[in-house]
């Protein structure tokens, strides 16, 4: 009985840290809203305001927003399996949408409103659907 003793409670330690695991890894969640709620305001920004000190600051912004992100993320102590190709598709996804609405947005839509609210959205919603999938799965 001693070794199906052991068995158990190695088991139960597995279990237990599998759980730890899934409660460290909300992180992620929380990053990607941070993010999707950062595109709500630059992406607009981007779009309707113009000029160097427009682009400028629309830069040093969006700097700001991925540096504390990356920060955030580096101090985090349990990442889980499949986190990076996740990433990588959320962020190719945004990257192309952003792309797109700025290509856009800069010679076909100039100065509308509608467009920049739209785009917003559009640039947000690859990061709040990985934010959604995080909450899901943790």
């Amino acid at each position: 009985m001693s070794g199906s003793g052991s068995v158990v409670d190695a088991l139960g330690r597995a279990s237990a840290a599998e759980k730890a695991a899934r409660r460290g890894s909300g992180w992620y969640g929380r990053y990607l809203t941070a993010f999707a709620a950062g595109q709500l305001v630059l992406v607009p920004t981007a779009l309707l305001w113009h000029g160097p000190l427009a682009g400028a600051t629309f830069a040093v912004a969006q700097a700001l927003l991925v540096g504390a992100l990356s920060v955030y993320a580096a101090r985090q102590r349990v990442v889980r399996r499949g986190s990076g190709v996740r990433h990588l598709v959320i962020v190719g996804v945004w990257g192309a949408v952003f792309a797109l609405s700025v290509v856009l947005g800069t010679t076909v839509l100039t100065d509308s409103p509608g467009f920049a609210a739209a785009a917003a959205l559009a640039c947000a919603a690859p990061a709040a659907v990985g934010a959604w999938l995080e909450r899901r799965s943790s």
